[in-house]
């Protein structure tokens, strides 16, 4: 009997000794895929910033700074499908606190009748107008013999505002309407537009949103995950990544192999 006590024993320390050694592994392999990740981070986002630099130095149009709108079904989250198609709870309407404007509607009746108040009724329009501003800029002639002159509105592009460039951005990233839909759409409207300054309005002056979307892509990238949830998030987010539109795909690693004389 104490000889088997003696044996259990034994093999108990030695399994812990075997645990010890397992947890020293484990946590060395933890350290080197932190650092593995870190590493394919830094340069999923390297490889961003080359082709977003092939893309420029090609003149094509840069990349957009927001994910299509997703008529593609596959890229999107099942969790978000699930949630859009469930019922929403109904509840009090939160926008009756902005009310734009209040009108009294009159009524004609007859002599003799009482007044007994008023009955709400709330209706929600949409108002879209053209608008042709015209800016009296300021001159002025300074002491020093300089001339200087007052600056336009912050979004001005090409003699068209920031809310029509806003909307064309909308239209043609949220609701994939094509260039040509969208000439038409605001010609109808009332805002005298080519197809072609549609097209500079959605390709030309992008930087600021570029390199917005470069740094949300940097810190997505970079930032460790919390939960497994959001793991797939990061995964789809780099994949809606657009490389460039035409030409091919060009990167320092995918050079074709040198060929032999003769």
């Amino acid at each position: 009997m104490r000889e088997l006590v003696t044996g259990l024993v034994d093999e108990v320390r030695e399994l812990s000794t075997e645990v010890k050694n397992l947890r020293v592994k484990n946590a060395a392999l933890r350290e080197d895929n932190e650092a593995l990740r870190q590493e394919s981070a830094r340069l999923k986002v390297d490889n961003q910033l080359l082709r977003d630099e092939i893309a420029r130095l090609k003149n094509l149009p840069p990349r957009p700074p927001f994910r299509p709108s997703g008529m593609d079904k596959a890229t999107d989250d099942k969790r978000d499908a699930r949630q859009a198609t469930s019922k929403k709870p109904r509840g009090p309407k939160l926008d009756l606190k902005r009310i734009s404007r209040e009108e009294v509607l009159h009524l004609d009746v007859p002599p003799g009748s009482r007044f007994k108040g008023y009955k709400s009724c709330h209706v929600r329009e949409l108002i879209v107008t053209a608008e042709l501003v015209h800016y009296r800029r300021e001159c002025w002639i300074l002491p020093n013999g300089k001339a200087v002159l007052a600056p336009l509105p912050q979004g001005v592009v090409g003699g068209y505002g920031p809310n029509l460039r806003r909307f064309c951005l909308m239209l043609h990233a949220q609701g994939q309407v094509t260039m040509a839909r969208l000439t038409t759409l605001l010609n109808d409207v009332g805002v005298s537009v080519s197809k072609r300054q549609v097209v500079r309005l959605l390709t030309g002056g992008l930087d600021g949103f570029v390199a917005e979307d470069a740094a949300v892509l940097h810190a997505a990238l970079s930032r460790p995950p919390t939960s497994p949830s959001t793991i797939p998030a990061l995964g789809m987010r780099a994949k809606t990544a657009t490389p460039p539109r035409s030409g091919p795909s060009i990167l320092p690693s995918s050079a074709p192999p040198p060929q032999s004389p003769g």
